[in-house]
């Protein structure tokens, strides 16, 4: 019988990327993930219907960078770009 591998984390770091991009000190490592957690489930409730295939956070130590790739970039933005 053979091991079952879980495909992302075999291939993280070698043809496949984190999706959260960041360094905590100690003690903030919890928050920050957390914080992510939260992000990720209001980017899907807010535009869940735009086909977001990735939804990368990338942090520095004053500013969050949320990168989302979407197929329907139309919707996230909206009309004249009001949902941004």
């Amino acid at each position: 019988m053979g091991q079952k591998t879980h495909p992302i984390g075999f291939r993280l770091g070698i043809i496949k990327d984190w999706n959260s991009k960041w360094y905590a000190e100690k003690g903030k490592y919890a928050d920050w993930l957390f914080e992510d957690i939260q992000i990720r489930a209001l980017v899907q409730k807010k535009v869940g219907n735009a086909g977001i295939a990735e939804c990368q956070i990338r942090r520095s130590p004053k500013k969050v960078t949320v990168t989302l790739m979407t197929s329907r970039p139309g919707v996230v933005i909206g009309r004249k770009g009001k949902t941004v």
